[in-house]
Protein backbone atom coordinates (compact mmCIF):
# COMPACT_ATOMS: atom_id res chain seq x y z
CA UNK A 1 0.00 0.00 0.00
CA UNK A 2 1.59 3.45 -1.06
CA UNK A 3 0.37 5.63 1.81
CA UNK A 4 1.94 9.08 0.43
CA UNK A 5 0.95 12.26 -0.68
CA UNK A 6 1.61 15.28 -2.59
CA UNK A 7 -0.19 18.43 -2.11
CA UNK A 8 0.48 21.54 -4.09
CA UNK A 9 -1.98 24.58 -2.62
CA UNK A 10 -1.06 28.29 -4.42
CA UNK A 11 -3.47 31.32 -2.95
CA UNK A 12 -2.56 35.33 -3.36
CA UNK A 13 -1.13 34.77 0.24
CA UNK A 14 1.13 31.48 -0.20
CA UNK A 15 2.71 28.72 -2.50
CA UNK A 16 3.03 25.38 -1.22
CA UNK A 17 4.43 22.36 -2.32
CA UNK A 18 4.52 18.81 -0.15
CA UNK A 19 4.87 15.66 0.16
CA UNK A 20 4.33 13.06 2.72
CA UNK A 21 4.93 9.70 3.20
CA UNK A 22 3.04 8.33 6.59
CA UNK A 23 5.07 4.86 6.32
CA UNK A 24 8.78 6.82 6.27
CA UNK A 25 12.17 7.02 8.15
CA UNK A 26 11.76 10.62 9.59
CA UNK A 27 13.39 12.16 6.77
CA UNK A 28 12.67 15.77 6.25
CA UNK A 29 13.15 18.82 4.00
CA UNK A 30 11.12 22.12 5.28
CA UNK A 31 11.48 25.69 4.14
CA UNK A 32 8.60 27.98 5.26
CA UNK A 33 10.92 30.93 5.78
CA UNK A 34 10.13 30.69 9.53
CA UNK A 35 12.45 29.43 11.38
CA UNK A 36 10.95 27.73 14.65
CA UNK A 37 8.44 26.44 12.19
CA UNK A 38 10.56 24.71 10.35
CA UNK A 39 11.72 23.24 13.72
CA UNK A 40 8.30 22.49 14.99
CA UNK A 41 7.36 20.34 11.47
CA UNK A 42 11.22 18.79 11.50
CA UNK A 43 10.18 16.84 15.17
CA UNK A 44 6.50 15.73 13.33
CA UNK A 45 8.62 13.99 11.01
CA UNK A 46 11.45 12.73 13.08
CA UNK A 47 9.47 11.25 15.79
CA UNK A 48 6.52 10.09 13.95
CA UNK A 49 8.37 8.72 11.86
CA UNK A 50 6.85 10.14 8.51
CA UNK A 51 8.92 11.44 5.48
CA UNK A 52 8.05 15.16 5.17
CA UNK A 53 9.12 17.88 2.79
CA UNK A 54 7.46 21.71 2.71
CA UNK A 55 8.51 24.35 1.08
CA UNK A 56 6.25 27.48 1.07
CA UNK A 57 6.78 30.97 -0.11
CA UNK A 58 4.21 32.98 1.86
CA UNK A 59 3.68 36.51 2.88
CA UNK A 60 5.88 37.11 5.78
CA UNK A 61 6.33 40.94 4.80
CA UNK A 62 2.81 41.44 6.17
CA UNK A 63 3.26 38.55 9.21
CA UNK A 64 3.97 34.85 9.53
CA UNK A 65 -0.44 34.21 9.84
CA UNK A 66 -0.84 32.97 6.41
CA UNK A 67 2.42 30.84 6.47
CA UNK A 68 1.67 29.00 9.33
CA UNK A 69 -2.08 28.41 8.82
CA UNK A 70 -1.44 27.08 5.13
CA UNK A 71 1.42 24.93 6.10
CA UNK A 72 -1.15 23.21 8.18
CA UNK A 73 -3.97 23.07 6.19
CA UNK A 74 -1.28 21.56 3.79
CA UNK A 75 -0.21 19.05 6.13
CA UNK A 76 -3.69 18.18 6.97
CA UNK A 77 -4.88 17.89 3.48
CA UNK A 78 -1.63 15.63 2.78
CA UNK A 79 -2.46 12.89 5.76
CA UNK A 80 -5.98 12.52 4.77
CA UNK A 81 -5.19 12.24 1.43
CA UNK A 82 -2.07 9.52 2.48
CA UNK A 83 -4.53 7.50 4.89
CA UNK A 84 -6.90 6.91 2.01
CA UNK A 85 -9.97 4.41 2.94
CA UNK A 86 -8.25 4.40 6.75
CA UNK A 87 -8.74 0.45 6.88
CA UNK A 88 -6.50 -1.37 8.61
CA UNK A 89 -5.19 1.68 10.46
CA UNK A 90 -5.33 1.59 14.58
CA UNK A 91 -7.64 5.29 14.15
CA UNK A 92 -6.66 6.65 17.87
CA UNK A 93 -3.57 7.63 18.79
CA UNK A 94 -2.04 9.16 22.42
CA UNK A 95 1.20 10.16 23.55
CA UNK A 96 2.85 11.81 26.54
CA UNK A 97 6.16 13.70 25.48
CA UNK A 98 8.39 15.46 28.89
CA UNK A 99 11.11 17.64 27.66
CA UNK A 100 13.08 18.76 31.39
CA UNK A 101 10.48 20.62 33.58
CA UNK A 102 7.43 20.58 30.58
CA UNK A 103 4.73 17.49 30.29
CA UNK A 104 2.47 17.58 27.22
CA UNK A 105 -0.74 15.02 26.26
CA UNK A 106 -1.44 14.95 22.99
CA UNK A 107 -4.51 12.74 21.98
CA UNK A 108 -5.93 11.84 18.61
CA UNK A 109 -8.95 10.20 16.49
CA UNK A 110 -9.02 9.72 12.83
CA UNK A 111 -12.75 9.86 12.75
CA UNK A 112 -12.98 12.59 9.99
CA UNK A 113 -14.83 14.98 12.25
CA UNK A 114 -12.42 18.20 13.21
CA UNK A 115 -12.47 19.27 16.28
CA UNK A 116 -9.43 20.96 18.47
CA UNK A 117 -8.84 20.97 22.25
CA UNK A 118 -5.69 23.22 22.87
CA UNK A 119 -4.89 23.61 26.42
CA UNK A 120 -1.23 25.88 26.26
CA UNK A 121 -0.86 29.06 28.56
CA UNK A 122 2.33 30.53 26.81
CA UNK A 123 4.22 33.42 29.17
CA UNK A 124 5.30 35.06 26.07
CA UNK A 125 4.10 36.52 22.73
CA UNK A 126 6.50 34.79 20.23
CA UNK A 127 9.27 32.67 19.74
CA UNK A 128 12.24 32.95 17.72
CA UNK A 129 11.93 36.29 15.76
CA UNK A 130 8.34 36.22 13.47
CA UNK A 131 6.78 33.59 15.16
CA UNK A 132 4.05 34.60 17.35
CA UNK A 133 2.94 32.30 20.22
CA UNK A 134 -0.60 32.59 19.29
CA UNK A 135 -0.26 30.97 16.05
CA UNK A 136 0.29 27.46 17.34
CA UNK A 137 -2.90 26.51 18.34
CA UNK A 138 -4.30 28.24 15.21
CA UNK A 139 -1.62 25.90 13.47
CA UNK A 140 -3.01 22.36 14.57
CA UNK A 141 -6.81 23.90 14.56
CA UNK A 142 -6.50 23.95 10.78
CA UNK A 143 -4.27 20.84 10.52
CA UNK A 144 -6.92 18.95 12.08
CA UNK A 145 -9.92 21.09 9.81
CA UNK A 146 -8.38 19.31 6.85
CA UNK A 147 -6.95 16.02 8.55
CA UNK A 148 -10.71 15.36 9.43
CA UNK A 149 -9.13 14.51 13.27
CA UNK A 150 -10.25 15.10 16.39
CA UNK A 151 -7.31 16.71 18.24
CA UNK A 152 -6.73 17.48 21.75
CA UNK A 153 -3.56 18.74 22.78
CA UNK A 154 -2.53 19.65 26.15
CA UNK A 155 0.55 21.07 28.06
CA UNK A 156 0.03 19.92 31.96
CA UNK A 157 2.64 22.38 33.38
CA UNK A 158 5.96 23.90 32.50
CA UNK A 159 7.80 26.91 32.58
CA UNK A 160 10.05 27.35 29.56
CA UNK A 161 7.85 27.95 26.56
CA UNK A 162 10.37 26.64 24.08
CA UNK A 163 10.09 23.07 25.94
CA UNK A 164 6.26 23.56 26.57
CA UNK A 165 5.22 24.26 22.65
CA UNK A 166 8.16 21.15 21.50
CA UNK A 167 6.89 18.96 23.85
CA UNK A 168 3.09 18.88 22.31
CA UNK A 169 4.82 18.86 18.76
CA UNK A 170 6.44 15.81 19.85
CA UNK A 171 3.57 14.72 21.50
CA UNK A 172 1.32 15.00 18.50
CA UNK A 173 4.10 13.51 16.51
CA UNK A 174 3.86 10.25 18.56
CA UNK A 175 0.13 9.92 18.71
CA UNK A 176 -0.33 10.46 15.10
CA UNK A 177 2.64 7.87 14.29
CA UNK A 178 0.50 5.38 16.66
CA UNK A 179 -2.88 6.26 14.85
CA UNK A 180 -1.69 5.90 11.24
CA UNK A 181 -0.14 3.14 11.38
CA UNK A 182 -1.48 -0.48 10.23
CA UNK A 183 -2.64 -2.95 12.99
CA UNK A 184 -2.04 -6.29 11.86
CA UNK A 185 -4.97 -7.89 13.64
CA UNK A 186 -7.65 -5.55 11.33
CA UNK A 187 -6.06 -5.55 8.14
CA UNK A 188 -8.99 -4.36 5.53
CA UNK A 189 -10.73 -3.55 8.81
CA UNK A 190 -12.16 -0.46 8.42
CA UNK A 191 -11.75 1.09 12.16
CA UNK A 192 -15.31 1.89 13.27
CA UNK A 193 -19.00 0.11 14.12
CA UNK A 194 -21.01 2.50 11.77
CA UNK A 195 -19.10 1.19 8.42
CA UNK A 196 -17.56 4.68 7.70
CA UNK A 197 -15.33 7.76 8.85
Amino acid sequence: MNRTAEINRKTKETDISLTLNLDGTGQSDIETGIGFLDHMLDQIARHGLFDLTLKCNGDLHVDSHHTVEDSALALGEAIKTALGDKKGITRYGHAYVPMDETLSRVALDLSNRPYCIWNVDFTIDRLGEVMETELFGHFFQALSQTAGMTLHCECLYGDNNHHMIESVFKAFARALRVATEMDPRAEGMLPSTKGAL
